[in-house]
């Protein structure tokens, strides 16, 4: 692939908050520890903490979650070293989207990938291993339950509810998966055989990414959420995720940033079988919205001592859940996420766990020649594949028309014409005035209409130009939208095998651009 770099602020796809971060901007420093650069991993080596006693736990976690899973030597490898100190993590994750969803979060995990890489180029002495950290727990299906490919979308209805991760591959799914036109070995392997949604992501994200030693980890685990009891008890007796998250929100929104989190008094959801709801206060019970279920305060301690499993974190608390059970230095996620985890720099002080480097991943627009065709046609320069319809052809039938549909001459003509006859009928009978107003609002309303009539007759005239950018537009935002949101990996995987690799081998953790890859 041929890659091409256009800075971010040129596709007007990115919030300020967001490009103000990427720049540097002084005003939004003290929202966190580490610059998004490769050398602010050297003060979180030294600031991060995890004992011995943490990375057995996790080691012991995680060797129970691959059982079932056949690991490839680079994932063993990885496995077996988070028994040493000197071994962190770069992490980064997404919900359980089928077929992987959009293609960002492919570019996600691209990332990630590519910067344990680089930092174990920068640390020799250390051992970097890439984390995804798969978001088994959230509960809203119909952000997961569909895929688009090939300009259709395919979704899996299902009525189970609670834990996606723990959602059944029922006779439902067998459903699903046979109206599909393909299913690639991978997907097809983890899909037929795993029982649940969740089993099923390990298995096919091992199948894409094993060899680079990609490490799956689901954080709705006993042993896990043992760990995370303290600050679960604290979010539900004293309300510190609120009280410290809310406090960073204000300083950022007087600084004029909008925020992107709106915290509760308890950030927390209660979570079993097919439940995952809302824990509220209601003085000296606590009640789980859409449910019967209700708990005093010691009902609710002794719950957290023997079954901290059963609460789970939401958006507030889950980033501070991760830092605290893995040994980790850095983040990697999209726009939206870089933005939502500056807002909890208090949450992590106040809980004294140290922030990690934030780092957006890999932004890219993947174009098959015959986009690039078109755009060569239209004598476009890659940047220009950002702009909007309506304004580019505004100004392409103004310098193209072989006639000035607007007719702005004739107007001008037209309008001193009148004036003048008004001028002259004035001495005659001041009633002609109005008349001659009158007909002249007429007449330039007819020259209006000429000229829509004869904009039209430009536009079939050059419909093929106007039909290449509207192709080239809607390939780059179908619908709106950004490719990378839309489209899916098997958009292009399936023509190229060797999609992944390239993508591998395009990417740089650490430039923040808009990478245009041209397929060849």
């Amino acid at each position: 692939m041929k890659k091409h770099c256009v800075d971010l602020e040129k596709t007007g796809q990115f919030s300020p908050f967001f490009l103000d971060y990427l720049s540097g901007k002084e005003a939004l420093k003290p929202f966190y520890s580490h610059p998004p650069r490769e050398e602010g991993f050297d003060a979180a080596i030294k600031q991060k903490k995890f004992s011995i006693q943490q990375r057995r736990v996790l080691s012991e976690v995680l060797e129970r979650q691959y059982q079932g899973v056949s690991p490839e030597p680079a994932v063993l490898e990885n496995l077996k070293a988070l028994n040493s100190e000197k071994t962190f993590t770069v992490t980064t994750g997404h919900q359980l989207n089928l077929f992987t969803g959009p293609l960002y979060v492919i570019y996600k995990l691209v990332s990630v990938i590519n910067l344990a890489k680089a930092l174990q180029g920068r640390y020799p002495d250390y051992k970097i291993i890439p984390v995804y950290w798969m978001a088994t727990e959230d509960h809203d299906v119909e952000e997961i339950n569909h895929f688009r490919l090939d300009q259709q979308t395919y979704t899996w209805n299902t009525d189970q509810r609670g834990a996606v991760g723990e959602f059944e591959l029922d006779s439902s799914f067998a459903t699903f998966l046979s109206g599909l036109p393909f299913v690639p070995k991978e997907f097809s392997d983890a899909y037929t055989q795993s029982k649940t949604l969740g089993e099923a992501v390990r298995k096919y994200m091992h199948a894409l990414f094993g060899a680079q030693g990609l490490v799956v980890v689901d954080g709705n685990d006993p042993q896990l959420k043992a760990s995370f009891s303290e600050v679960i008890l604290a979010d539900l007796l004293e309300h510190k995720g609120f009280q410290l998250s809310e406090q960073t929100g204000k300083k950022l929104e007087a600084l004029g940033y909008g925020t992107q989190l709106f915290p509760r008094e308890i950030n927390l959801f209660y979570m079993e079988k097919g439940i995952r709801e809302r824990i509220v206060r209601k003085g000296d019970q606590f009640e789980v919205l859409h449910t019967p279920l209700q708990f005093s305060e010691s009902e609710l301690k002794r719950l957290v001592k023997e079954h901290p499993e059963r609460f789970s974190p939401n958006v507030i608390l889950r980033p501070l859940y991760q830092e605290m059970i893995l040994p980790n230095l850095g983040y990697v996620g999209g726009p939206a996420e870089v933005i939502y985890w500056l807002q909890l720099f208090d949450l992590f002080k106040g809980f004294e766990v140290p922030f990690p480097v934030l780092l957006p991943r890999n932004f890219a627009l993947v174009l098959p020649k015959v986009i690039q065709k078109k755009i060569e046609q239209l004598a476009w320069t890659r940047e220009q594949v950002f702009q909007k319809l309506e304004p580019w052809k505004k100004e392409f039938l103004k310098n193209s028309a072989s006639v000035d549909f607007t007719l702005a001459k004739e107007k001008e003509e037209l309008s001193t014409l009148y004036d003048r006859l008004s001028r002259q009928a004035l001495s005659l009978e001041g009633g002609l005035v109005k008349a001659m107003e009158a007909g002249k609002v007429r007449s330039l309303a007819i020259l209006e209409q000429m000229g829509s009539k004869i904009r039209k007759a430009e536009e079939r005239r050059l419909e093929v130009e106007l039909e290449r950018a509207r192709t080239v537009l809607e390939y780059v935002s179908p619908g709106g939208s950004p490719q990378e949101r839309v489209l899916n990996l098997m958009n292009f995987s399936l023509e190229n095998p060797h999609f992944l690799e390239d993508l591998m081998s395009s990417f740089d953790p650490l430039d923040s651009s808009m990478m245009i890859l041209d397929l060849e």
